[in-house]
Order: structure tokens, then C-alpha cells, then sequence
């Protein structure tokens, strides 16, 4: 009979035993001189009643030397983070490096393991996108607690100082919203996502933009937090579209609530984009294949890809003297489909 295996013990197991930051047992561990004689003891004889093993290769090896960059993304199967993890690998194969592939599944415990998991590889760097989940930079400090190169992209904790790759969000969203009002609509629904995460609270200040600039007005009820998934677009504009106030167009901040919308109205018989106009945000793949074709912004994610890792060879390794980091915005690109134009704009007095 097999005997299961017994879960590897970390950092953070160690941490929670003795009743200190996970920071400080790395630093014991290391023999960090900031660390007293009394917790190195304490810490040490903590991970061998644990059976801890400890890499202690690590502290050379994260200086340079393993040729291998780290990235995790929330999911791998989404067209944004696949053409990203695209451009990040043929950037690493430029620089004859190889990359290591994780995925937080939205989720912040799996976050941090993958986060540990990439410091056990000895990874020069680390490119992160965080989960919906994260809510905290703990893990992202003991990062640079271990003097590990740090890269964060698209989904980024602005309160962390770091370089970071992200796009125009806010002038995307608002671009997006603009072409729905020329296209002569006017009661439009914000499909937002939390905005704990910047990327979302920037989309939602663009919309704002090009509604306030148009002289609209919409009801409070347009504006709708945590509508990411199909389901939740397919649930949020069934409940509007059959509400006092059906609006007329929805700008979804991503391209699956869009699609949700989408069949909200087409299960209502109502005509796309005549009677209601779609745009969504991330020009997933699916978004040219559905009929009529989804409207949407394209993230240049591939090029965010390769910048992500160019910014470890140009900025990080060629300017160990600079301090300052770098801060890249990635202009995105309105893709109009058939979903938001229509063939006649109405006349609006």
C-alpha cells in the first residue's frame, strides 16, 4: 500500500510554529546579520523538528546564475495571459534563459505557494499578475526579502514599489465607452470587477469619463462591481434588461460578462447591436468567433509579455546603479465589431 505523501514544509509553516513573519525565519535561516543569535537558534532548531529542507545554493544562485524566470498569472487558459506568457518566453529564449509557469487559479493561498514554489527554484526573477483574491503584498516583500528581482504586470499592487508593466486602462476604458456613445447609445452598464485591483478602478473612472463628458445620465444601479464572469454578466443584465430602466448598451471590463450580456439580450430576442450594444475588454479569442462579432480592447498582451521580461535584462541586470523602476504603460488598441456598430445611429434631440 502507497503511503501518502506528506506535504513540504515551508517558510511559512516554520513562521507560524514559532510565531514570527515568514520575512524573519528566511532571514535566520540565511544567516542575516539584522537576525539575533537567540531566533537563528530558535528558527534552526524549528526546521529540523519540522523536516525543513533548506537550498543552500539559494542566496548564490538568486544572484544570477540559474537562468530561469519565474511568472505567475491568475489563469493560464485565457487568451490575455497565454499571448503574455507568449512574449515572455520568446523574450527569455532571446537571452537563452527559461521560464517557469505558474497559476494562481484566483486564489491568494495558491498565490503565495507559487510565489514560495519559484524561490525554491532558485529563480532569478519573479513576473506576477495577481489573483482576484489578493488583498495583501506580504508575499511579494518576502520576495525582495530574499533579493529576488520582483516584475509585476497587468494586475498590479500600486502601493508596492516595483517596476511594473500595465496598459492605459483608464484612457482604454474610456475610448471604448466614447465609441458606444457615437454609435448613439446612451443608457450603458458598467460591468466592473472589484476595485481593490487598480486595472478595475481605473476601467471604471474611464467609463465615468465618457458618461460625464456625454452629459449622460444613468441610474446607480448601471454601475456594477464584480461582473467578470459569463455567469455574472448573464445574470446582472437579465435583471437590468427586464427592469423599470433597460439600458442599451454594456461596457463589460472583461470579454466574458460581456458575453454574458451577449445572451442575456439574445435570449430576449432583443437584436445585437441594434437594440443593444456590447463591448468587452481583453479581445479573448472567442470574441471574433461568436456571431455578431464582440467589440472589445485589445491589451497588446503579447508585447506585455516580452516587455515584462526585458525590463529584468535592460533595466535590472544592465543598471545595478539605478534605483529608480521602471513604469510601462502599454497603449491598447479599440477593436469595433459588429457588436457595437450599427449600421444606423439614431438621431438623438
Amino acid at each position: 500500500m502507497n503511503k501518502k505523501k506528506d506535504k513540504r514544509v515551508t517558510i511559512y509553516d516554520i513562521a507560524k510554529r514559532i510565531g514570527i513573519a515568514p520575512s524573519s525565519v528566511s532571514k535566520a535561516l540565511n544567516d542575516h546579520p539584522s537576525v539575533s543569535d537567540k531566533i537563528k537558534t530558535m528558527v534552526k532548531s524549528m526546521a529540523r523538528e519540522l523536516n525543513y529542507v533548506h537550498n543552500s545554493n539559494a542566496a548564490n544562485l538568486r544572484r544570477g546564475s540559474s537562468r530561469t524566470i519565474g511568472v505567475i498569472v491568475p489563469k493560464i487558459n485565457t487568451t490575455f495571459f497565454s499571448d503574455a506568457i507568449a512574449g515572455m518566453e520568446e523574450a527569455c529564449s532571446e537571452h537563452k534563459h527559461s521560464l517557469i509557469i505558474c497559476q494562481s487559479d484566483e486564489s491568494y493561498l495558491k498565490e503565495k505557494e507559487a510565489v514560495e514554489t519559484l524561490l525554491h527554484q532558485n529563480v532569478e526573477c519573479i513576473i506576477i499578475s495577481l489573483s482576484m483574491e489578493t488583498k495583501t503584498n506580504e508575499h511579494l516583500q518576502e520576495v525582495a526579502n530574499q533579493h529576488v528581482n520582483l516584475i509585476q504586470f497587468d494586475r498590479v499592487d500600486e502601493g508596492f514599489p516595483g517596476h511594473r508593466i500595465v496598459n492605459d486602462n483608464k484612457d482604454a476604458a474610456y475610448r471604448a465607452v466614447k465609441h458606444l456613445i457615437e454609435m448613439g447609445y446612451r443608457k450603458i452598464v458598467l460591468l466592473g470587477g472589484p476595485d481593490h485591483l487598480a486595472i478595475y478602478k481605473d476601467r471604471k473612472e474611464g467609463f465615468l469619463q465618457a458618461i460625464n463628458e456625454a452629459e449622460l445620465s444613468i441610474p446607480y444601479n448601471y454601475i456594477c462591481n464584480n461582473a467578470l464572469t459569463t455567469e455574472a454578466g448573464n445574470r446582472i443584465a437579465s435583471d437590468l434588461l427586464e427592469g423599470k430602466t433597460p439600458p442599451d448598451a454594456f461596457f463589460a471590463v472583461s470579454d466574458y460578462s460581456a458575453l454574458g450580456a451577449f445572451k442575456a439580450a439574445s435570449s430576449r430576442g432583443l437584436k445585437v447591436p441594434e437594440e443593444i450594444g456590447i463591448m468587452g475588454f481583453s479581445n479573448d479569442t472567442f470574441t471574433k468567433l461568436i456571431a455578431p462579432g464582440l467589440s472589445s480592447v485589445d491589451q497588446n498582451s503579447r508585447k506585455m509579455g516580452k516587455d515584462a521580461v526585458n525590463v529584468y535584462f535592460d533595466r535590472i541586470l544592465n543598471q545595478h546603479s539605478d534605483n529608480t523602476f521602471e513604469n510601462e504603460i502599454v497603449r491598447s488598441t479599440i477593436i469595433a465589431r459588429e457588436s457595437s456598430l450599427r449600421k444606423t445611429v439614431p438621431v438623438r434631440k
